[in-house]
């Protein structure tokens, strides 16, 4: 049976079967390629972890040995805290979520044992705007709330210059991405006090 091809029968069935045929490839690849996805999701929050914490390694599966043999892991009220010891002292992290101006921000907040300063902050995804909020992944903005006291339970993130001391709680908001920057500031006066409610820290 041939179908003449300027018919309306052969272009339903040509878009019927080619939509099939795409759907099929597309499939197949999202099963061939799901699990190297989590893989990947998996090892990008273990980085974070490490991160956070100021644990250093050199590569991805230093990173992995190093999560699975010295990260503890307690489920706690639907959060997952980690802690280990770093350099003669308890370090505590925890995931978090929030957001950006665009979208979710999520990441590893890491704090001292009496929750007083925060050793380490990273993210595992943004969506905020490449060259201005998208900086927030950058070292030099990171580096700024390694070992920054808290003061009243969080972190200023200060549009004017902030001064170099880590007494005072205050870092640099990102110039032209103040929205994004207030809401890493947002976040972390939103999570301190959960870690200290799941460590009874008052």
């Amino acid at each position: 049976m041939r179908f003449d091809r300027d018919s309306k029968v052969y272009t339903v069935i040509f878009t019927f079967v080619s939509s099939f045929l795409f759907l099929v490839i597309l499939s197949g690849m999202n099963v061939l390629t799901a699990q190297q996805v989590k893989k990947n999701q998996e090892l990008f929050t273990i980085r974070a972890v490490l991160n956070a914490m100021a644990i250093v390694y050199s590569t991805e599966e230093e990173a992995i040995n190093i999560f699975n043999s010295k990260i503890k892991i307690e489920e706690k009220d639907s959060y997952k805290l980690f802690s280990t010891d770093v350099n003669g002292e308890v370090v505590y992290a925890i995931l978090f979520n929030g957001s950006g101006l665009w979208g979710n921000i999520s990441g590893v907040l890491a704090v001292n044992s009496d929750v007083s300063r925060i050793v380490g902050i990273d993210f595992i995804s943004q969506s905020e705007t490449p060259g201005l909020g998208g900086r927030i992944e950058e070292s030099w903005f990171k580096d700024q709330f390694r070992n920054e006291a808290l003061i009243d339970d969080k972190i200023t993130v200060s549009t004017t210059k902030a001064s170099d001391s880590k007494d005072d709680g205050q870092v640099d908001a990102i110039t032209g991405a103040t929205l994004t920057s207030k809401s890493i500031e947002k976040i972390i006066a939103t999570y301190i006090p959960i870690i200290k409610r799941l460590l009874g820290v008052n």
